[in-house]
């Protein structure tokens, strides 16, 4: 697995756990499981913050595996692209 399929992996996870904290963070909000989260002692802005986290996560992984695919290109496609 090289370095460009790894970010990309990354990417992929946060992106898709973040919109599963923030689901959770919408059921507190909506009082629904709200004694399951509460066990775990996650608050909706917990959930709200793990989100956030990880959709910065998402970015930055995708955005620096744009930039290593960039710099693999051979200069002709940079000049066409």
């Amino acid at each position: 697995m090289d370095h460009f399929v790894r970010l990309q992996l990354v990417g992929r996870v946060t992106y898709y756990v973040g919109w599963i904290a923030l689901v959770c963070g919408g059921l507190v909000h909506l009082n629904v499981a709200t004694t399951l989260f509460a066990t775990m002692q996650l608050s909706q802005r917990n959930l709200f913050e793990a989100g956030v986290v990880c959709f910065l996560i998402c970015i930055a992984s995708e955005l620096r595996a744009r930039d290593f695919a960039g710099k693999d290109m051979p200069s002709v496609l940079k000049k066409a692209a």
